[in-house]
């Protein structure tokens, strides 16, 4: 057997000085590298070994820089906030108030018109009553005042009616039986029966349709 030869041994002591090398090379880059990735850094590294050149480390990235957040200049204070909440506040609790006050008016003005037009009601009621009193007593003494021509002599009611107001005179004829008003209307005045009978016809008209002008009373 030939013992090995000095050139021999340097190169052997060369070649394990590099595997040691990249095998410490190796073990930095997988501290931060993942698994997968150390792989071909293994065989570059003992490329760079074998070339006795080792691989340059990336440089480190800057860290970004921190973004300030930027509070608006609008923003209010808790104190104005509060102070601007309390005076709506207060404008809501006055109108609240003018509201109610309102309403209260227009619940009594309600009460004192419920009250007038009870006792309207009841002066209508009133008014009533005496205008029908008044009609029931006008025809009463018209229902008298026939009665007493009628007991008359024709003649004698004849004269009297010959001087007698004018409507007087229309209402109790109007009102006498016609057995009893013909002998009446013949024994007056030939112009008082003409006017008295013309008044007698236009009356039940409408006042726009009666025809009443130039009657003769005498």
């Amino acid at each position: 057997m030939t013992a090995p030869r000095p050139f021999q041994i340097v190169i052997g002591a060369l070649a394990l000085a590099g595997v040691a090398k990249a095998a410490l090379l190796v073990g930095d880059i997988g501290a931060t590298r993942s698994p997968e990735s150390a792989r071909p850094n293994l065989f570059v590294g003992a490329a760079n070994a074998a070339g006795g050149a080792p691989e340059p480390e990336p440089a480190p990235q800057p860290a970004p820089e921190p973004v300030a957040q930027t509070i608006p200049q609008s923003c209010a204070a808790p104190e104005e906030v509060l102070s601007a909440i309390a005076t709506e506040r207060g404008l809501l609790d006055e109108q609240r108030a003018a509201l109610d006050a309102r309403a209260s008016e227009i619940a009594l003005a309600e009460e004192t018109l419920a009250v007038e037009m009870a006792r309207l009601g009841e002066l209508r009621g009133e008014l009533e009553g005496l205008m029908t009193k008044i009609d029931e007593a006008h025809q009463a003494d018209v229902a008298r005042l026939v009665a007493l021509y009628v007991n008359m002599k024709p003649r004698d009611a004849a004269t009297i009616m010959n001087d007698l107001d004018i409507e007087v005179a229309v209402t109790v004829l109007g009102a006498m039986p016609e057995r009893d008003a013909a002998p009446v209307l013949a024994a007056m005045n030939v112009v008082r029966a003409q006017a008295i009978s013309m008044i007698i016809l236009e009356r039940s008209k409408l006042p726009g349709d009666q025809r009443l002008n130039g009657i003769r009373l005498q």
